[in-house]
């Protein structure tokens, strides 16, 4: 029962976090454009649903530091995965072409900003800048 609420509303609970998505993207813009951080691209012929917010940092330690300022302004930022072929199952069951370069980076240096209905952007906004500038 709660799960099919959620579903009834999905299309407006899809738009709302759009629209902090689009908040997020807007707000960081000159912050890419100085060459602090990448910004996440949606190749324009597909549609994305904004559940998530993240950034791309130069590399792992500027992403560390990055996590640790945003934790002692109490805003709880994460790194988003460990690659399939680093995991215990991957070492295990997987295989791997090549070195895995580009994943292994993206991984280091991607940050994911808190993204939820009811939170304070405006603070987490705050201080992304203030950390860059």
């Amino acid at each position: 029962a709660f799960l099919w609420a959620q579903l009834e509303e999905a299309e407006s609970i899809t738009a709302r976090y759009l629209k902090l998505w689009d908040i997020y993207h807007e707000a960081f813009e000159l912050l890419e454009q100085s060459g602090h951080l990448r910004r996440p691209i949606v190749p324009s012929d597909c549609k994305q649903q904004g559940h998530m917010y993240y950034l791309l940092l130069k590399n792992i330690k500027d992403r560390t530091l990055f996590i640790e300022y945003m934790e002692h302004k109490g805003i709880n930022c994460v790194f988003h995965y460990v690659p399939l072929h680093s995991s215990l199952a991957g070492k295990k069951y997987g295989r791997i072409n090549g070195n895995m370069e580009v994943t292994n980076g993206v991984s280091n240096r991607l940050v994911r900003l808190p993204l939820w209905l009811g939170m304070d952007q405006a603070k987490v906004i705050e201080e992304v800048i203030t950390y860059f500038s």
